[in-house]
């Protein structure tokens, strides 16, 4: 008997707290074959898109958060998700195998959710980048390139207010992903400052993947001033 990719996870609501059904990848049915230099994964297995699993969908109030999201809520915060979502919510279950579509509610109702709660900006940052993603599996270039931006801006915000300490993002790869998402909305400025800055801390030790990588992306940059200039 064939084993499900898809098992299914017990999940309290961060909001309304009661109990609902996720469905998550498991880990063996996981294979990237290729990423971008974004980090943008492509599965060996195009069925089975762990990417589509990370947002958990509540059916019953429609709060939508990643395991990101932080457990305490402000004041106020409750009665604005009730207002903006829960009261507009048909309640649905996300627990079965989701299409593109459904993973690009999820997240962009993760992202709304995440706004409206305050969440650190390196995590928005990371709901942006991730719609962006699904925009590229969808070649839908406009929409792409928006939460490209939008996710390049979170993350400048974060690196400015350092909201991403404690977290998984460390100094060089925030800077990295400041870099390469500039690149790739051709903000060349931000891009080959932000490049420089990687390449500069590989003296602090910096992660030595990332500092090659920025590197080749760097001179991707070079490239394209030259061509701007030869224009």
């Amino acid at each position: 008997m064939e084993i499900s990719p898809l098992y299914e996870k017990k999940v309290e609501c961060l909001c309304c707290k009661k109990t609902f059904a996720t469905p998550k990848v498991r880990t063996k049915s996981v294979k990237v074959e290729h990423t971008d230099t974004d980090f943008c994964p492509t599965y060996a297995d195009s069925t089975v898109n762990a990417l589509y699993y990370n947002v958990f969908v509540c059916e019953y109030c429609g709060f939508s958060f990643t395991e990101d999201f932080v457990k305490y809520f402000a004041p106020g915060v409750r009665e604005t998700i009730q207002e903006q979502i829960s009261s507009r919510w048909v309640p649905r279950s996300y627990n079965r195998e989701r299409t593109v579509f459904q993973a690009l509610e999820a997240y962009k109702l993760a992202y709304f959710c995440g706004i409206l709660k305050k969440e650190k900006s390196v995590s928005l940052a990371g709901l942006a980048l991730r719609i962006g993603w699904i925009y590229r599996t969808l070649k839908n270039e406009d929409q792409e390139m928006r939460f490209i931006k939008i996710a390049r801006d979170l993350y400048m915000t974060s690196y400015s207010t350092e909201d991403y300490a404690g977290t998984q993002m460390s100094d060089t790869r925030i800077m990295y992903m400041i870099a390469e998402l500039s690149r790739r909305i051709l903000d060349l400025d931000n891009a080959t400052r932000f490049f420089s800055k990687v390449i500069e801390n590989q003296r602090v030790g910096g992660e030595a993947k990332l500092v090659d990588m920025a590197k080749e992306q760097w001179q991707l940059v070079r490239e394209l001033r030259e061509k701007e200039r030869a224009n």
